[in-house]
């Protein structure tokens, strides 16, 4: 049986249990009793580390990524094209990506000196310690000390090109079930964040294969709701702050440090209510197949399609019912790219499950074994929710 690795105790599992379905179907379908006991198995697996404050590794986590958020915001509003160069993998990197990581790191080392360090992130300076990528590490380098000297709570000496190099390495650890690793997405919707759409800075912690806790740090997402047809104006506030720890729920702020208020997940439970979010690109999420779950819940409002994890921000403030998301085959899900946005929507009151109900696992490595997508919405949609899944999955497989 797998053990959810993200997920609060859920005080009622009657939804979960009774799902609606007609007369010539089983009360209760396999799908959905999976569901259940990976609800069940969850209360058990979390109730140990619920006892657990992890109140100093909130604190340094919220300080990385929103000196992180600072240092992308400043990158993309003068975004140029040559900040941006290709991967192996063809994926736009650009300095901001570098420098996020680097700051995280040095921040994490800074705040938590007594903790063994174990850091698994998305980016390494392989391309960086080339001969070309030199100009770049001087700008990452230059971008990193002007956040920490305008930051002003840090006393350290100037940091050099090497100490760079070996703050981005820092984050080669492979993760695991044992032990306590810091899981870092530097900034997740990275083609957002050149379009100068929205991007996150996603840091999260495992202990013993379990997430904590999570911090979604998203500088162009509004304060107020992208809910509905709500369009976002020009004079909209912008830059929020969502942070969970596990067992005392989420909570949002704004990035310039007002105080936090506690978000919940939709309660809804019309599926025709329920707004959803899905990916931007539709690489990273199936377009047809979302839109087939759609019609069979009888959703009536388009789907909002951002980038990153703000979708979960935005999921677990109420701004949508259910957040999809349906890779092409072949694609690997990382830990970093769900691992915050998963314990911010959780702690929010929302599950979040694969295609067949499974819970989320993040103690396997880097990478999340899925079968075919990832969901996220209330306990009291999830049933109606999967049915529909699984009813578009054998109508339309090829969608993937």
């Amino acid at each position: 049986m797998v053990i959810l690795n993200c997920s609060r105790v859920v005080p009622k599992i009657t939804s979960l249990s009774r799902p609606k379905f007609t007369n010539t179907q089983p009360l209760v379908s396999p799908v959905s009793r999976r569901a259940s006991r990976a609800v069940i198995v969850a209360a058990v697996a979390v109730s140990a580390f619920s006892s657990m404050s992890y109140d100093r590794e909130l604190a340094a986590a919220k300080k990385a990524a929103s000196l992180a958020a600072r240092l992308c915001q400043k990158v993309q509003k003068a975004l140029l094209q040559s900040d941006v160069q290709a991967k192996s993998d063809k994926s736009p990197v650009t300095v901001a990506d570098y420098g996020s990581q680097a700051l995280v790191s040095f921040v994490l080392e800074r705040e938590l000196p007594s903790d063994s360090f174990s850091l698994v992130a998305e980016e390494d300076s392989g391309d960086l310690r080339k001969e070309s990528g030199q100009e770049t590490l001087q700008r990452i380098t230059k971008l990193v000390n002007d956040t920490i000297v305008n930051d002003g709570s840090f006393s350290v000496p100037t940091l050099t090109m090497e100490d760079m190099l070996r703050a981005i390495d820092s984050g080669k650890s492979d993760g695991g079930s044992h032990g306590r690793h810091w899981v870092l997405d530097p900034i997740d919707g990275t083609k957002g964040f050149v379009r100068g759409d929205q991007y996150a800075i996603a840091l999260a912690l495992l202990d013993e294969g379990k997430v904590v806790l999570g911090v979604l740090a998203c500088p162009n997402l509004p304060l107020a709701s992208i809910g509905g047809n709500r369009l976002h104006s020009s004079h909209d506030e912008v830059g929020c702050l969502f942070f969970a720890k596990v067992g005392a729920g989420t909570y949002m702020q704004s990035l310039d440090g007002s105080s936090p208020i506690k978000v919940n997940v939709s309660t809804t439970d019309n599926s025709e209510e329920a707004s959803f979010f899905e990916s931007f690109e539709a690489a990273h999420s199936s377009h047809d197949l979302s839109s087939s779950i759609a019609k069979k819940l009888g959703v009536k409002a388009p789907p909002v399609r951002i980038d990153s994890q703000a979708k979960y921000g935005a999921l677990s403030r109420g701004d949508g019912a259910i957040y999809l998301r349906f890779p092409r085959k072949g694609y690997r899900e990382k830990i970093w790219d769900h691992a915050a946005g998963c314990i911010v929507v959780t702690e929010a009151g929302g599950v979040v499950a694969d295609a067949a109900g499974n819970p989320l696992d993040f103690s396997k490595g880097k990478y999340l074994d899925l079968d075919t997508g990832i969901l996220a919405t209330n306990e009291k949609l999830m049933p109606l929710l999967l049915k529909a899944v699984r009813e578009s999955l054998e109508e339309i497989p090829s969608a993937l």
